[in-house]
């Protein structure tokens, strides 16, 4: 495993990062918010707003996310620089391409004739329009939920592209773009010498694999691959020191919202 963020030699690239002015980009779901029984149900702890709050008056802040843009907007209690969602596929960067559009319609239609199956097994089916999400997590048995998943993606098309994550098969068009494309597109968009990338999950390795060498990325947790994450965070709890050590390199005071220990 890589080294700890907090180790010296993860707090000397932060503070070399932090130097440049950055883009800071966060995934949600596992990063900026714990993983949760029921996606409607993840919110980030507040200290962790506040700390982005004021981060983002001072930096460019980015949101990357798997979820929708309008879903995980109103689950942020700040106003981040940009949002983008559906793994890379919608942001205000870029109008979907119809390529992308007509290979989301063909994913519906090929889904349709396991709707039932996925059901019985406890599959929720999330459509996110610019990709869709097949969550086992609440699947009375889990393994044979995920084993028929594997087997049901092994027949999508070459329109599309399938990928695993926590508990979860993706599916996106295969030409739409990646986390990796839209934080490059951001940072190139912002101007900005560098980026820091915080992540947790598969779809976030394509900006780990990608990211410059004066880049920082940051793997949360530990998991079964090995990651191209530079450092790490033990977990999600973990945040609110990481995010107090941006703002004291930024130059902005830490924040102390009341309660929080």
């Amino acid at each position: 495993m890589k080294l700890h963020i907090f180790s010296p030699q993860g707090e000397l690239a932060l503070a070399a990062t932090m130097a440049s002015r950055p883009l800071l980009a966060f995934d949600f779901d596992g990063t900026l918010a714990p993983i949760v029984a029921l996606p409607d149900m993840a919110r980030m702890p507040p200290g962790v707003v506040s700390r982005l709050r004021l981060l983002s008056l001072r930096l460019p802040v980015a949101i990357v996310t798997g979820r929708e843009v309008a879903d995980v907007r109103k689950r942020l209690d700040f106003t981040p620089t940009y949002i983008v969602g559906s793994h890379g596929a919608e942001s205000d960067l870029l109008d979907p391409s119809p390529v992308w559009v007509s290979a989301m319609e063909s994913a519906r239609e090929w889904l349709q004739p396991f709707r039932a199956e996925l059901q019985e097994l406890g599959v929720q089916v999330e459509d996110k329009r610019s990709s869709i999400a097949l969550h086992y997590r609440m699947a009375r048995d889990r393994e044979r939920a995920r084993q028929r998943l594997e087997e049901i993606m092994k027949t999508a098309g070459p329109a599309l592209h399938v990928f695993g994550g926590k508990l979860v098969f993706n599916i996106v068009a295969a030409r739409a773009p990646d986390k990796a494309d839209a934080v490059h597109a951001v940072v190139a968009r912002e101007g900005a010498a560098a980026a820091v990338f915080i992540g947790d999950d598969i779809n976030d390795e394509p900006v780990f694999q990608r990211a410059p060498a004066h880049w920082l990325t940051i793997k949360v947790g530990r998991t079964s691959w090995q990651s191209r994450a530079r450092f790490y965070l033990d977990s999600p709890l973990e945040m609110a020191l990481l995010l107090d050590r941006m703002l004291a390199q930024s130059g902005a005071p830490p924040a102390r919202p009341a309660g929080l220990q």
